[in-house]
């Protein structure tokens, strides 16, 4: 028969595989009560073999609750967002909660979506990234009576609690090491500042500290549809084209940044002498580059890691960070940094 004809397995078929009483197959499954080794044994064995899986809606139906963690993020496809969910995973792995994504593509309306569907299923918890949300995705966190965990920024207030690290901060500390090497004539390359909220706070601490140094801004360049070495390529020859006296290149993440890097060897520049460059994130993939790229550490796996944590004492009734946990990132200066 096709799987869509078959009818669904239920406890009486594990019963009945394993020789032992429905109830107590309950209990295996349930992992509850008093049930010797060898009984436990012989039911996993025929649950396995039969491909049986436990419906747990009628479980949820009586605690309003689904052993899910709702994560909403904005993008697959930047490697950002792959370890903050490595972090996640490794903490919900050793327990009865998994974690299901949803991808907002850094729109409002869809994260209200995505929200909207999520909390539908009644979540045990919401990892969301960001601080900034719509009215509507605010009200429905606000309301939700669950955990709610805002990650990777801790500039502006969570609804709940916030787990990241403050952008801003993280812009003004690498205009400090720019200015410190001696660099001042800095062109900056980066995503349309509308829709990315990190990428702008980051590029307002930037030019924040910059003016402080008495420097301003000489080139700047924005684009949208995803972060790739191509862009940055493309972004580097067209800025050092049309400004070429300058010094240093900045980059809102590391991605277009080792494009750009790639680009400027061929072009036989002198990186770090004559130009140095740096970008954001110490993508991990990018390690083996011939030339490093300085970049910052932006704590990805540890914020998802320390926001399930999070929910994890929250659901167990444990003591539990409230408010904002911030992390403090740290500037790698690669191959592209000179020394101050």
């Amino acid at each position: 028969m096709p799987p869509s004809d078959r009818r669904p397995l239920t406890l009486r078929d594990v019963s009945e595989a394993s020789g032992v009483s429905e109830m107590t197959v309950s209990r295996v499954l349930r992992n509850r009560g008093d049930v010797s080794p060898t009984t436990r044994q012989k039911v996993l064995e025929a649950a396995r073999q039969l491909g049986y899986v436990p419906n747990k809606i009628a479980g949820a139906l009586a605690s309003q609750r689904v052993n899910l963690v709702a994560v909403i993020i904005p993008s697959m496809s930047n490697m950002v967002f792959p370890e903050v969910m490595t972090g996640i995973s490794r903490v919900l792995e050793e327990t009865e909660l998994q974690p299901v994504v949803g991808v907002t593509d850094y729109l409002p309306e869809k994260e209200e979506k995505v929200l909207y569907e999520m909390l539908s299923w009644r979540p045990s918890g919401v990892i969301i990234a960001g601080l900034e949300h719509s009215d509507a995705s605010r009200a429905m966190l606000a309301a939700a009576g669950i955990p709610v965990i805002e990650i990777m920024d801790t500039d502006g207030t969570p609804v709940d609690s916030a787990v990241g690290i403050s952008h801003r901060r993280a812009g003004r500390e690498m205009a400090k090491a720019i200015l410190a090497a001696g660099y001042r004539r800095i062109g900056y390359m980066g995503t349309r500042l509308g829709l990315d909220h990190r990428a702008r706070k980051r590029f307002e601490g930037f030019t924040e500290a910059l003016a402080k140094g008495g420097v301003e801004i000489e080139d700047q360049e924005f684009y949208t549809n995803g972060s790739a070495l191509g862009k940055g390529r493309e972004m580097t020859a067209a800025m050092m084209a049309r400004s070429p006296e300058l010094d240093f290149l900045y980059y809102s993440n590391d991605m277009i940044g080792a494009g750009g890097l790639l680009w400027m060897r061929e072009q036989g520049y002198d990186v770090p002498g004559a130009v140095g460059m740096a970008g954001f994130n110490d993508v991990q993939l990018l390690h083996g580059l011939p030339s490093k790229l300085a970049t910052m550490d932006s704590c990805r796996q540890e914020i998802g890691r320390r926001a399930a944590e999070i929910i994890l004492a929250r659901l167990n009734g444990e003591d539990a960070p409230s408010g904002k946990v911030e992390l403090t990132p740290v500037i790698n200066p690669g191959d592209t940094l000179r020394a101050p």
